[in-house]
């Protein structure tokens, strides 16, 4: 930029003659209009021009987040030292002083070419660099959230298996017998047990060589009636342990879920043992599912309400869903004030009430696999007024 014709056409025909494309102007307002059109590699700009002189415009440049990082360099016929230390002030890369020699001005043209190329390298090396972070942090974090799930989720069955052993060592001391008898029942609950726990590792095992890492499901149709009188069966020690008890109050004609046995039945076993760790001996726990549509207990509406589909869609209410199954599990308990209730599905969120033990993953690992099969999940509390989870789950096709 110049306001002398000759000058611009000198320095455009030396331009364009060693390749570069070259857009000429006269003065600094149609300069900064072609920048923010169609911003250049370089810009080479006077100092001594009416309206705006080579500062102001350079200023201008410098305060746009646009224009900020183009190189400028000032040609001008100023050789005092303060002219050229304000040139710089203001934002300049190079001070030429006229009249100059064409192999100085391609010089330096290219130096401060090269130079602004690297640092754009640069710039996209530490973008693709800051998301490679970024993605071997969340990788990181889903092989950690994932190893603590299955830690978390075989700390039940393993509890359950070493109640039995103890209670079967104890009554071999008391009769003071080398052998003791175990009954057929309790013998195949401990051996659903080790199941279970197997089944669990290699899903342990599917996720650290999937490349995605996400929940794969299985889904099946399941009568949930039956589902749960066996899940009651397999809980009986720890039930008896706690002075608990569970009814199932499903009827065994409803309608059929579609979901993964194995993790649905993790999202019961987490919401049924985070009741008893979180709550005192004696508690009374009642499993319930009807068809979402279907009038539900007045009590459970009229508790404070928390719940969560997604981060992207605000909750819903579950009743509107009519192709889906409603399920209670709810307790007597001591409930759950508003300040819990809002971070309870949040990782490594952990209980402040009687017996919290864990590492608060439970119901975030709930969460997680309630909405993999498109349903919602929240929990309806108040102090002093026991608990209810609810959650939601798609119909398996009639």
């Amino acid at each position: 930029m110049d306001d002398t014709p000759d000058n611009l056409r000198l320095l455009s025909t030396m331009l364009t003659g060693q390749g570069y494309e070259v857009r000429s102007v006269i003065n600094g307002a149609m300069a900064l209009m072609g920048v923010g059109a169609e911003p250049p590699d370089l810009i080479l700009l006077d100092i001594n021009m009416p309206q705006m002189n080579g500062y102001e415009v350079c200023q201008q440049l410098k305060a746009d987040d646009q224009s900020r990082d183009i190189p400028v360099i000032f040609i001008s016929a100023l050789e005092d030292v303060l002219d050229k230390v304000k040139a710089f002030a203001v934002g300049g890369v190079d001070y030429i002083v006229k009249p100059f020699q064409i192999e100085e001005v391609l010089a330096r043209i290219e130096t401060h070419l090269t130079v602004r190329r690297l640092q754009q390298q640069l710039q996209t090396q530490n973008l693709q660099l800051q998301q490679k972070m970024v993605e071997l942090q969340e990788l990181n974090q889903l092989k950690e959230e994932f190893l603590h799930a299955i830690s978390h989720d075989l700390r039940t069955p393993i509890v359950g298996t070493l109640l039995v052993l103890e209670n079967l060592q104890q009554r071999a001391q008391k009769q003071a017998e080398a052998t003791v008898s175990i009954s057929q029942s309790v013998l195949q609950r401990m051996i659903h047990s080790s199941d279970r726990q197997l089944s669990l590792l290699n899903l342990l095992l599917d996720a650290h060589f999937s490349a995605a890492g996400s929940l794969v499901l299985q889904p099946e149709p399941i009568n949930l009636h039956s589902f749960v009188q066996g899940l009651t069966e397999d809980l009986e020690p720890l039930l008896a342990k706690n002075g608990a008890t569970l009814t199932n109050r499903i009827a065994p004609e409803l309608l059929s879920a579609a979901a993964d046995p194995l993790q649905l039945r993790r999202v019961f076993e987490n919401l049924l043992t985070n009741a008893l760790n979180h709550n005192p001996a004696g508690l009374s726990l009642t499993v319930n599912a009807t068809l979402s549509g279907a009038t539900q207990p007045d009590a459970s509406r009229d508790m404070s309400e928390s719940s969560l589909t997604s981060d992207a869609e605000p909750a819903t209410t579950p009743e509107a869903k009519l192709d889906m199954i409603y399920c209670t599990v709810q307790d007597n308990g001591i409930g759950i004030n508003q300040a819990q209730r809002d971070r309870l599905f949040e990782r490594y969120v952990r209980g402040d009430r009687t017996r919290s033990i864990g590492i608060g993953l439970g119901l975030y690992l709930c969460r997680q696999i309630i909405q993999a099969h498109g349903g919602e999940i929240g929990v309806t509390s108040l102090p002093g007024a026991g608990t209810t989870f609810w959650f939601t789950l798609p119909l398996a096709a009639q």
